[in-house]
């Protein structure tokens, strides 16, 4: 009686080991199906965006592939935009903006193994983020140029509902860093120059006035506050700051993020 339990009591505890080397590792694969992000497709080589969220506008398409196509032919870096409704469409709600991008960048391969100079520009629309990505033998030398490109080119136009146009002017914001040119300023809206103008029409008859009917008082204080008002508002919209890509091209963790 004895022996029968001490006989039993290993191939107990081998049962007792199987069941929990089973349980660990439906536990890893169910948690890593449950967090496994997925991906866009790849765009065709004749395009440079893939636009799932459908915020660029049919007259910036062409302008965007005509830049990007022709800086992958004459300096071999390859620039791709990605906009998505939401990271959780893709079950990448708990990666955030900044990982996301590097996990889009490295399953697409933006770049070439001898020349890794691939850039990434993801939208999140439903997260109000966006990320600039760039690929490892950039280094981090131009962390600050990207942050400049997203905040003054491309956050900017977001915050006043420009999307395709934020886009259009973060693209040529990269494609000016990967040159090595000096960044552009923002495109002005459709309004800035008719304002412009307007503004200018009314200061020079209000103070054709002021000469034939002297200094009345009230004159002279709405000069001042309408040349501060267009001086603020136009300030505030003009002003700015300083096929084949994929070829096994990994990112280097450098780059810029922004919410609107």
């Amino acid at each position: 009686m004895y022996i029968n339990e001490m006989q039993d009591k290993p191939l107990h505890k081998g049962i007792i080991q199987s069941m929990f080397l089973n349980l660990l590792a439906f536990s890893l694969l169910f948690f890593s199906n449950a967090y496994a992000a997925t991906f866009p497709e790849k765009p065709p080589e004749s395009d440079y965006f893939v636009d799932v969220a459908n915020i660029i506008e049919a007259s910036e398409r062409s302008e965007i592939n005509s830049i990007l196509g022709k800086i992958l032919t004459e300096e071999k870096i390859p620039i791709y935009v990605v906009t998505i409704p939401s990271l959780s469409n893709y079950g990448a709600s708990g990666m955030g903006i900044e990982g996301y991008a590097t996990e889009l960048f490295n399953e697409w391969g933006i770049g070439f193994q001898d020349r890794n100079y691939g850039i990434l520009l993801l939208v999140s629309k439903g997260d109000r983020k966006a990320r600039i990505e760039l690929g490892a033998d950039w280094g981090r030398e131009h962390d600050y140029a990207a942050q400049d490109i997203m905040d003054n080119l491309i956050i900017r136009q977001f915050k006043n509902g420009n999307f395709s146009l934020g886009i259009l002017d973060g693209v040529r914001g990269l494609d000016a860093m990967a040159r090595g040119l000096a960044l552009p300023k923002p495109t002005a809206p459709w309004w800035y120059f008719p304002a412009l103008i307007i503004g200018v029409i009314f200061l020079v008859l209000l103070i054709i006035n002021l000469f034939k009917t002297g200094r009345s008082g009230w004159a002279w204080a709405l000069i001042v506050a309408i040349g501060i008002l267009l001086f603020f508002i136009l300030r505030n919209a003009g002003s700015g700051g300083s096929g084949g890509g994929f070829g096994g091209g990994s990112s280097g963790g450098g780059g810029a993020s922004g919410s609107w």
